[in-house]
């Protein structure tokens, strides 16, 4: 099942997409919840009903006409306002090559136990224009991941239980500026100022049903589910990276597990896998630099269509827009 949350009546509101057209929830059943907090909040009762509509639908005993093209809605991200957002660190392949073109090892604590930071769940958006302020724009760059939503809740979760509280997942990118990144990085404290301006979610939330053709073991010594799902960013029509999640070392269920640990996990939080291997410029860049000093580096323009692809997940369109301003942090420095 997809669920999709759109501008309807100046509200967000909660759909289900079958066949590229939106289904509300009424449309399901008279007291099903309208957006997707609420949903969320009465999962377990809530989703068997949904699932029921989805096939009604799909029989034709819910009419074709009751539902609305995508194309004539705008959507939001699946999860408008989640009540907190982590990212995690679960790619080895993209750790090591960091790592790598900073010419410093390994670092071993990445095998011992999934890390994640915390980022601003307020500036989470969907598809469409992403605002960036001036300093944004030194070094901006995309990071190709995808997440999951918590769908209920929990405290101290075992990670051979944690797969039940994931509700679905969805593509994520997670921009980066990287030089106020980098500098503030360098106190040992965020990051912050370089992340907590954007992150986008979507196009829609498959919950994992829909998704178990794409089931494959969780890597030797690790614990949950795991999805072949190839990858792909495109900047301006242009592929840029490509990966799989089926990459991911440390899975979602770990990541639950950690994230749980002695903190009640809420219905709406939002856990992001880390970026893939390749899934971002600083990466690129830094491998394209270790082998030829002069190559020319990347990073995202105004004006730049950033696409993500996620086999069975959809297509996640954002594109990057400077504010008109001249106000600047980086010219405030001391």
């Amino acid at each position: 099942m997809k669920l999709v949350s759109y501008i309807k009546d100046g509200q967000d509101h909660l759909g289900v997409l079958v066949n590229d057209h939106i289904y509300d929830m009424e449309t399901l059943h008279p007291d099903m919840p309208n957006t997707m907090s609420m949903f969320l909040g009465y999962w377990e009762e809530v989703f068997p009903v949904a699932q029921k509509g989805v096939e009604m639908i799909e029989e034709g005993r819910i009419a074709a006409n009751r539902g609305i093209s995508t194309d004539l809605v705008q959507l939001l991200a699946p999860v408008p306002a989640p009540t907190s957002c982590r990212d995690g660190y679960a790619f080895r392949q993209h750790v090591a090559a960091a790592r790598r073109n900073r010419k410093v090892d390994m670092i071993p604590e990445f095998d011992q136990y999934p890390i994640f930071y915390f980022t601003n769940h307020n500036s989470i958006s969907g598809p469409g224009e992403v605002r960036c302020m001036p300093d944004h724009f030194e070094k901006l760059d995309f990071e190709l991941e995808v997440a999951i939503v918590v769908c209920k809740g929990g405290r101290n979760i075992k990670a051979e239980e944690a797969d039940e509280y994931i509700g679905g997942l969805m593509i994520m990118n997670d921009l980066s500026a990287r030089r106020l990144q980098m500098e503030e990085m360098l106190l040992n404290l965020g990051p912050a100022k370089g992340k907590d301006f954007a992150t986008t979610i979507g196009p829609w939330l498959v919950t994992l049903d829909e998704l178990e053709e794409y089931e494959i073991p969780a890597k030797e010594g690790h614990i949950g589910k795991n999805w072949n799902l190839p990858m792909v960013c495109r900047v301006n029509g242009v592929e840029v990276s490509r990966g799989s999640l089926g990459d991911m070392d440390w899975t979602f269920a770990e990541l639950v597990e950690r994230a749980s640990y002695g903190v009640d996990l809420h219905p709406g939080d939002v856990i992001g896998s880390g970026t893939v291997g390749t899934g971002c410029f600083l990466e690129l860049n830094g491998t394209g630099k270790l082998n030829n000093p002069d190559y020319p580096e990347q990073w995202l323009q105004d004006g730049d269509v950033v696409e993500m692809e996620v086999e069975g997940l959809g297509l996640l369109s954002n594109t990057i827009v400077m504010e008109e301003t001249d106000w600047s942090i980086l010219k405030r420095k001391k």
